[in-house]
């Protein structure tokens, strides 16, 4: 007969635990955008609301990442909340290298010079307060300051989530 105690997986070393335990969490979709000599941004799934009054927002991006130098520099970012049928942008700005503002990527210059993508649920332009130190990432925070949510022909408004290292979305 087998205890209980003997179908309970081994510890993980910490790292490993920490990537395992963050698979089974669902997030939410977001492309970060800014502005410096052209436009940059990347995909987040680290996006959190922070505060309503005042409106305030954060997210990760790794100190290594192409982003990261116009970010440091940045005063407004754009926050862009992606929907199910937004796989293939989520895919793209997540590549490394990867002309993520070529076609088929329908972009404008918005508020305060923020590229402000087409299509997505919703957009934020937001002012950044912040920046922490955190590893060998920063943690960004923002106050919204102007944003849409740009309506979707077929009424959509699904959002494309990540999960277990694969985006997805909900089922009903």
């Amino acid at each position: 007969m087998t205890a209980a105690h003997d179908l309970v997986a081994p510890p993980l070393a910490a790292p490993d635990l920490f990537r395992s335990a963050f698979r089974q969490h669902a997030a939410g979709v977001a492309v970060i955008t800014a502005s410096g000599s052209g436009p940059v941004g990347f995909t987040a799934t680290s996006l959190a609301s922070v505060a309503a009054e005042p409106p305030l927002i954060s997210f990760g991006v790794g100190a290594g990442s192409s982003s990261w130098p116009v970010i440091a520099e940045a005063e407004y970012i754009g926050v862009h909340i992606l929907g199910a049928h937004q796989r293939r942008l989520a895919t793209s700005f997540a590549r490394s290298g990867a002309d993520r503002f070529a076609e088929p990527t329908r972009w404008r210059t918005g508020p305060e010079g923020v590229p402000v993508l087409d299509g997505v649920l919703a957009w934020l332009v937001c002012r950044i307060v912040a920046r922490v130190p955190a590893a060998d990432h920063r943690v960004v925070l923002a106050e919204v300051v102007e944003g849409s949510l740009d309506a979707l022909p077929d009424g959509g408004g699904r959002p494309l989530l990540y999960h277990q290292g694969r985006f997805n979305e909900l089922r009903d």
